[in-house]
């Protein structure tokens, strides 16, 4: 017998990176919010590796923070090293990483969002979504209760009928043995949605007593660290950090998993689930890089106080005494005790072109959808993705208009227009050259691009707002006044410059031009720029990379500006592709299932061509 209980606006279905993201949004909002998890030891979970950032990674979270998103926040409080990648590499490129205290990052980001006005956090599992007239009107649970709501938001990561195989053993949990949610896939298909089957997996946790760490190079994290948040100092978050550690796989690491792939579900259709092309298990490699003679393997480690450390680049689902010989044939791990089995785990996920661009399904007024569920991979695409869902489904009750980022705005546009328009039959993964746009869209210029929009949302507060004004307005009155300010080709002049190899000058230039110069950097110039100011680190920054990159960006503004004018070219939501004459077959049934919604979506569709997109345009000129 069903009961009705207390009813909400925003109900958010699972506790993960996206759940969290999702909740608070919709709470800070203020929207009566409803975050359901299968346990509450499971929010924010990081179920395999511990670290938050990387490559492409680090822009999805500063563009989390500069919404008003948790995750920058978080990791800043929880890191116990980081590291800035791709230095070698113009700032495009640039990502910030850092292993967190994964106990720590749960334990902190729990207290937020118990903690968090308008928010109702719940142990329990959905079964139902409860669906009339094509509208979300509430959701059941596995012991009946009934809660009434106005939006759903599925953030249901990996748990949907999630199996965790190795060898031969299958346990049908979530990760970390915790209970899968093995109902609300059923309710689902009954509302027309198609799922699909995908898989992941985690390496084994190895007791750190048992490595040998003379074998292997030690990696450190950088002297001065980043912070993601861009409410933070490089002071606020500097403390004593950790280090991890590099070794390598070899030619017996290799032949043990050649000699034992018939064992391996991946190759004996134990596994049906897709697995990830971008982060392959350790069997998919050694098959796919024959030729490789080995891997990089790193060891890091899972927190402060505890001796488990994650043995990234070698996760598996061999059985488990192939785990021990393929583990101790790697320098260092000679004598490794397994605290943890690595796995495989398969999880039910959605094809996500049933979602529009604001991750509503277009069928089913009110359900929303974010995260790994979409069919990607990571806990920052996932916050990402939760973090824009349950902001959508908050302003979407507030009679407000929806946040929809596109591609030239931020990575996390890029990211859900990739998922919404092109059918993605592997775990999606972000990565930098995935962006058309990638030198505007940086990480450090983040707050640039997205602050006002959290403002305007409601996310950012006055006084964030203010900061964020004061540093745009000094970012632009310094580069107005190098650009202005001029130096003679004198000796003290000439000696900066050659001292830091550049050409030195035989008449007047601006401080600008020789910021220009790839050897001079502004910092360079103190000694001669004598009406400078003291700035900020981050103001710093900014000027340099406008001068330094300069023609290249206002190359790249005038590509967005063409991009722009496809995008702005709405398509009607009733159109019939059947009556676009000239559309081939192919192009139809594609623009049919997908149902873009402008012109520049419609030409991201795989199967409609440049000469299909001539005949859409003209056949909506024409009405």
């Amino acid at each position: 017998m069903s009961y009705v209980y207390e009813s909400y606006d925003v109900c958010i279905i699972g506790a993960g990176h996206a759940g969290c993201e999702a909740a608070l949004a919709a709470a800070r909002l203020g929207l009566q919010t409803i975050m359901f998890t299968v346990s509450m030891d499971s929010i924010a979970l990081m179920p395999c590796n511990p670290n938050i950032g990387g490559s492409s990674k680090g822009h999805l979270v500063r563009e989390i923070d500069a919404l008003g998103g948790e995750m920058g926040k978080n990791i800043d409080k929880t890191y116990i090293q980081s590291k800035m990648l791709n230095k070698s590499k113009g700032p495009a490129v640039y990502s910030l990483r850092a292993q967190a205290d994964k106990q720590d990052y749960t334990t902190q980001m729990r207290k937020v969002v118990e903690n968090t006005d308008n928010l109702t956090v719940k142990q329990g599992e959905i079964t139902k979504i409860l669906v009339e007239d094509g509208k979300v009107t509430g959701v059941q649970t596995f012991s009946d209760a009934i809660y009434p709501c106005k939006a759903v938001v599925l953030c249901t990561g990996v748990y949907l009928k999630a199996r965790c195989v190795y060898g031969d053993v299958s346990n049908y949990t979530g990760p970390n043995g915790l209970s899968a949610a093995n109902y609300l896939s059923d309710s689902l298909r009954e509302l027309g949605i198609e799922l699909y089957r995908f898989k992941t997996g985690t390496p084994a946790r190895i007791d750190k007593r048992s490595i040998d760490f003379s074998k292997m190079t030690e990696q450190f994290g950088d002297e001065e660290v980043v912070p993601f948040s861009f409410t933070n100092t490089s002071e606020d978050v500097q403390r004593e950090q950790v280090s991890c550690w590099l070794t390598y796989t070899n030619q017996e690491t290799h032949e043990i998993i050649r000699s034992n792939l018939h064992r391996s579900p991946l190759y004996s259709g134990n596994i049906e689930g897709t697995g990830p092309r971008y982060c392959p298990s350790i069997e998919d490699k050694v098959v796919r890089f024959a030729d490789k003679e080995r891997h990089q393997v790193f060891i890091e480690p899972e927190g402060n106080y505890t001796n488990e450390m994650y043995i990234g680049g070698m996760s598996s689902s061999l059985p488990e005494d192939v785990q021990y010989k393929m583990y101790r044939s790697v320098p260092g791990l000679e004598n490794a005790k397994i605290v943890r089995n690595a796995y495989a785990i398969e999880y039910d996920c959605i094809n996500a072109t049933q979602l529009k661009s604001t991750l509503e399904f277009k069928n089913i007024e009110g359900l929303y959808s974010g995260g790994q569920f979409n069919g990607s991979s990571g806990y920052e695409e996932a916050a990402a993705q939760g973090l824009v869902a349950g902001i959508n489904a908050a302003l979407k009750l507030l009679g407000r208009e929806p946040l929809i980022l596109d591609r030239s705005q931020a990575y996390i546009g890029v990211l859900i227009d990739d998922l919404v328009t092109k059918e993605t039959h592997e775990p999606y993964r972000m990565m930098t050259s995935r962006a058309e746009y990638r030198l505007l869209l940086r990480q450090d210029n983040a707050d640039m691009r997205l602050t006002e929009i959290g403002y305007k949302i409601g996310l950012i507060d006055q006084e964030r707002y203010d900061k964020f004004l004061e540093k745009k307005r000094l970012i632009k009155e310094e580069i107005d006044r190098v650009e202005k300010t001029t130096v003679g080709g004198n000796a003290k002049v000439n000696a900066v410059l050659e001292a830091n190899g550049s050409t030195p000058l035989n008449s007047g230039a601006t401080l600008a031009e020789l910021i220009r110069r790839p050897e001079i950097t502004y910092e360079l110039l103190e000694e001669i720029d004598v009406n400078r100011n003291p700035l900020p680190k981050d103001v710093i920054e900014q000027v340099n990379i406008n001068l330094k990159y300069e023609g290249y960006i206002k190359r790249q503004i005038k590509q967005v500006e063409h991009f722009k004018k496809l995008e702005n070219k709405r398509i009607p939501v009733n159109i019939d592709y059947n009556q676009v004459y000239s559309l081939r077959l192919e192009a139809k049934q594609k623009l049919e299932a997908i149902r873009p919604e402008s012109v520049g979506q419609a030409s991201r569709i795989s199967g409609v061509s440049p000469a299909d997109i001539s005949v859409l345009l003209v056949y909506l000129e024409s009405k």
